[in-house]
């Protein structure tokens, strides 16, 4: 998949398959949403006005209230890919977003994830 179609795809279609992940580890939505916050600046309810617009993903990103300037320190391996070597600016927010929900399928206490 070019990285155009994936910027294209829309949140409302991803985020579900994101919180499935996540609560397949027993983790839950609200952990899901907490970690997506922490990283784009939306509130709870402006995530679940993006989510319910049917915005793309760089809509999202590009609409991100402030994103976490310690998104730097978020790093490791998502799809084969070193997340901190992704050049691309969005891919590296998408990427970042996956990494993040992969640590809590994992089981990562919210502290560390939160990079606190």
């Amino acid at each position: 998949m070019t990285d155009e179609k994936v910027f294209a795809m829309s949140v409302a279609k991803v985020y579900p398959l994101l919180v499935a992940k996540a609560e397949r580890k027993g983790r839950t939505k609200a952990e899901v949403d907490e970690v997506t916050c922490w990283l784009t600046g939306y509130t709870p309810e402006q995530l679940t006005s993006q989510i319910e617009k049917g915005v793309s993903y760089r809509e999202f990103f590009d609409e991100a209230p402030v994103f976490n300037p310690n998104a730097e320190l978020i790093k490791g391996v998502v799809c084969k890919i070193r997340v901190e070597d992704i050049e691309d600016p969005l891919m590296k927010k998408i990427r970042q977003l996956d990494k993040l929900v992969d640590e809590l399928a994992k089981g990562k206490a919210m502290e560390k994830i939160l990079r606190k």
